[in-house]
């Protein structure tokens, strides 16, 4: 199977788009963004999920079939701005397990350090929504997939708001079976990684670590 890059036009996620991107977006206002597109892009990744038929009982009559989902998938949170569209995503998807990846990309030694990674107990084979709002140089999320694939989950699909195109390369060339979903492929890198035009450093908007005003 061959991964693709899948970019998500609907025009309600654009317009919360054009809002994550403007400087003056206060750290609650970019939260509660991420937070609903999160659930929104989730409910575009898991359209095509299996369903099975079960009975159930309604106010009115003892016994109708009714569908549910037969593989519930796990969402894993690319710390520590992958949390705030995990927590979209589990309110969309409310019957999820949650797994964590820390790791970051070490400019000192040219290497990606993993310092956290916790998976939810029931992963074999579970189709995984790898959560992270950007996928830049794409080294992160490189290695990323191959820690989960170490410990033999199923299908993983990417989910993010700004993708570079150089990202998005190095994830099919290292992972080709991966599909990433997105709200836009940006145009260029800056010399520190950060996508252009881009949104800023996420977590530092999310958390306020940094004084944007």
């Amino acid at each position: 199977m061959k991964g693709k890059y899948i970019q998500i036009n609907h025009p309600v996620l654009q317009h919360k788009l054009s809002f994550l991107r403007e400087k003056k977006t206060d750290s609650s206002h970019f939260r509660n963004l991420v937070h609903e597109i999160g659930g929104l892009l989730a409910y575009e990744v898991t359209k095509e999920l299996e369903l099975e038929t079960i009975e159930i009982q309604t106010p009115l009559v003892e016994s109708a079939p009714s569908k549910r989902i037969k593989n519930k998938p796990i969402v894993v949170s690319i710390l520590r701005a992958g949390n705030a569209m995990m927590e979209g995503i589990i309110q969309m998807l409310p019957f999820t397990a949650i797994g964590h990846i820390g790791i970051y990309r070490d400019k000192f030694i040219n290497n990606t350090v993993e310092y956290y990674f916790k998976l939810p107990q029931n992963h074999k084979n579970k189709m995984v929504l790898l959560t992270d709002p950007m996928l830049a140089t794409g080294d992160t999320m490189v290695a990323s997939i191959d820690r989960l694939k170490q410990y033999g989950v199923g299908d993983i699909k990417v989910i993010s708001i700004l993708v570079s195109k150089e990202g998005v390369e190095k994830v099919h060339h290292f992972h080709p079976d991966v599909d990433i979903y997105a709200l836009d492929m940006e145009t260029e890198l800056s010399p520190e990684g950060y996508l252009l035009p881009g949104m800023g450093d996420v977590g530092d908007r999310l958390f306020r670590t940094k004084d944007f005003e």
